[in-house]
């Protein structure tokens, strides 16, 4: 019997720091609305293009066979999201990726993937 009481005092203690450690709920709501960001294949190659430069939206529509209307519209889900920054330089406007952290979710992705 001893051993029993034990045994549920330590899942206690283990539910207990789990539930001490998980984030607020809207943490993890923002973050599970960043991954839907990430479930699409279209701004994902977006993203990619951009990896190590920056680029025009007809640039990004010749590289990814896309209408610049439709890339257009991915780069707004992309700023909207903290994913992706832009630079006006005269008329033209240049996208690149938001920091460091989008690098390295995308490589961190790509290297999970190709395990």
């Amino acid at each position: 019997m001893e051993k029993e009481q034990k045994e549920k005092l330590t899942h206690e203690e283990l539910v207990k720091k789990v539930l001490d450690n998980q984030p607020d709920d809207e943490y993890l709501y923002d973050l599970s609305e960043l991954f839907k960001i990430f479930g699409d294949s279209t701004r994902i190659k977006i993203l990619y293009s951009m990896f190590d430069t920056e680029l025009n939206v007809g640039d990004m529509a010749k590289i990814l066979n896309l209408s610049q209307s439709s890339v257009s519209h991915q780069l707004r889900i992309l700023k909207d999201s903290k994913l992706v920054k832009f630079r006006r330089e005269g008329k033209s406007i240049y996208y690149s990726l938001d920091d460091e952290h989008v690098r390295t979710i995308l490589s961190l992705g790509m290297e999970h993937v190709e395990e």
